[in-house]
C-alpha cells in the first residue's frame, strides 16, 4: 500500500469517527452529516495540525482566526436547513474555505466573503485542491453583505457581531433564515427568520467566536 493510500484510509476512518461524535452530540440531519463527511477537513488546516483535523475543536489559522469546530458548523447548518433547501447562500467569514465547502454540498449557490486577503487566497487554494467549484469567493467587508447577489435564502456568519448587521437583514429573502453569533462578551447563536410579518429572532446556544471586524486587510 502506498503512503498516500494509507493517509486516505486513515482520513476516512477519522472522518467516520467525527460523524459519530456529532450524532452523539445531537446532530440529527443526515444530509448535514453527509455534507461534513464529504469534505476532507485536513486539507483546510495547517499542515502541522493535520493530525488534529477531525477532532471536535476549533483550530488556529493564523491572522487571529480559527477554523470552527465541526459541531458548531453542523449545528449552524442544521438550524438553517430545518427541513428546507438552503438555496442561494451567503457566508460571512470564509476563513480557510472549510464551511463554504460544506455548504456547497447542500446549497445551489454559495457566495463567501472574507476580509483578510491572504486568508482568502488560502481558501481559494484549498477549494481548488478538493475540486470544489461551486463556491464564489470575494474579498470584502462582510458586514455589508453582497447586494449584487441578494436576496439570499440563507445567510451564515462565522464571526460574532455586537448586533445583527442591518445590511444582512435587508438581504435576507422573505422565507429565508440567517444564523450568526451575537455579543461582545457573552455570545449566543441567533437564528433569524424573515417571515411575511417581519423578522423573528430566536436566541440559542452560548458560543465563542472571533469578533466580526470592519474593513479589509
Amino acid at each position: 500500500m502506498s503512503v498516500l493510500a494509507g493517509i486516505g484510509m486513515t482520513s476516512a476512518r477519522t472522518r467516520a469517527r467525527m460523524i459519530e461524535r456529532l450524532r452523539e452530540k445531537g446532530i440529527r440531519d443526515e444530509r448535514v452529516l453527509a455534507a461534513i463527511a464529504a469534505v476532507p477537513r485536513h486539507v483546510f488546516v495547517e499542515e502541522a495540525l493535520a493530525s488534529r483535523a477531525y477532532e471536535d475543536t476549533a483550530l488556529p489559522l493564523g491572522f487571529a482566526q480559527t477554523i470552527s469546530q465541526p459541531f458548531i458548523v453542523a449545528r449552524m447548518i442544521e438550524l438553517l436547513r430545518a427541513g428546507r433547501e438552503l438555496g442561494r447562500t451567503l457566508e460571512i467569514g470564509a476563513g480557510c474555505g472549510y464551511q463554504a465547502a460544506v455548504l456547497a454540498q447542500l446549497a445551489g449557490e454559495v457566495h463567501a466573503i472574507e476580509r483578510i486577503e491572504p486568508l482568502l487566497a488560502r481558501a481559494r487554494r484549498n477549494l481548488e485542491i478538493i475540486g470544489e467549484t461551486r463556491v464564489h469567493l470575494l474579498h470584502g467587508d462582510g458586514q455589508f453583505g453582497l447586494p449584487a447577489a441578494a436576496p439570499f435564502d440563507t445567510i451564515i456568519v462565522a464571526a460574532a457581531a455586537a448586533r445583527v448587521p442591518p445590511a444582512l437583514l435587508q438581504q435576507l429573502a422573505c422565507g429565508g433564515r440567517m444564523v450568526l453569533p451575537v455579543g461582545t462578551g457573552d455570545q449566543y447563536l441567533s437564528l433569524i427568520e424573515h417571515r411575511a410579518e417581519g423578522y423573528v429572532e430566536t436566541r440559542l446556544d452560548a458560543v465563542r467566536f472571533v469578533p466580526l471586524l470592519t474593513g479589509v486587510e
